[in-house]
């Protein structure tokens, strides 16, 4: 191990995480794929070693430090871009059953090839809209857990994420920035959508001490039949 997968491991031992060869060497197949492939398309603007591991996949798992996944079962990750949170999570958790909703078809396949290349069985990438997706039975009211990482402002998060999860699941949403004036915002989608914040969580990432946020949404009910609206309403006209 290189002296970043070493500071990686120890950062996540702190938070009672201990991490095997084999994960850590998924994780460092992870890096130098994600490299390789941004040299042909842009999956992130953070190729430095050690900032992917810091930014991209300790970031990712710090879901965990907040909940228990151990009871987990499913996870759908909306917009996930290079695969964050939901792939880092799956190496860490390897129980978890992963589906990755993403609209640009250059990155699902990037994803499928890592989900390839760990041998992952369990992760299904969409190429969709969250919008379509979420009118797929076989994906609506049911998962344990929706994930969106940086991707919009929170009311209109609620309506992408919260039509996948099923009754008393959770929407997490992954916010780099106070999001105090977006819950606030969000009271009407929140209501509208059947949901109420279960937890708000602030923490530092180590070693560079940027500030980050977890917000847990419960969802209370089904979603109503009208939600979502069609694909690019919710974008230009939030709840």
């Amino acid at each position: 191990m290189d002296d970043v997968s070493v500071q990686f491991a120890a950062m996540l031992e702190e938070k009672g995480i201990v991490l095997t060869n084999e994960q850590l060497l998924q994780f460092d197949l992870y890096y130098r794929e994600l490299v390789a492939w941004n040299e042909r398309m842009n999956l992130t603007g953070i190729t430095e070693r050690e900032q992917v591991y810091l930014k991209h996949f300790y970031d990712s798992v710090s879901l965990s430090f907040f909940m228990s996944l151990s009871d987990i079962t499913s996870i759908i990750d909306i917009g996930s871009g290079a695969g964050f949170p939901s792939l880092p999570l799956k190496i860490v958790y390897p129980h978890l059953q992963v589906t990755i909703v993403d609209s640009l078809n250059k990155r699902i396949q990037f994803l499928k090839h890592m989900a390839d290349a760990f041998g992952f069985r369990d992760v299904v990438c969409v190429h969709s809209r969250a919008e379509d997706a979420a009118r797929d039975p076989a994906l609506r009211d049911r998962f344990d857990i929706a994930t969106a990482r940086a991707v919009a402002r929170l009311n209109i998060l609620n309506e992408l994420c919260l039509p996948f999860v099923k009754k008393n699941g959770l929407f997490i949403a992954m916010k780099g920035t106070d999001a105090s004036d977006e819950i606030e915002e969000a009271t009407f989608s929140l209501s509208e959508l059947k949901a109420r914040i279960d937890a708000s969580h602030r923490f530092e990432l180590p070693i560079e001490h940027a500030e980050r946020h977890l917000i847990a949404i419960r969802k209370m009910a089904p979603t109503p039949s009208k939600y979502p609206r069609k694909a690019g309403i919710p974008g230009k006209q939030p709840l």
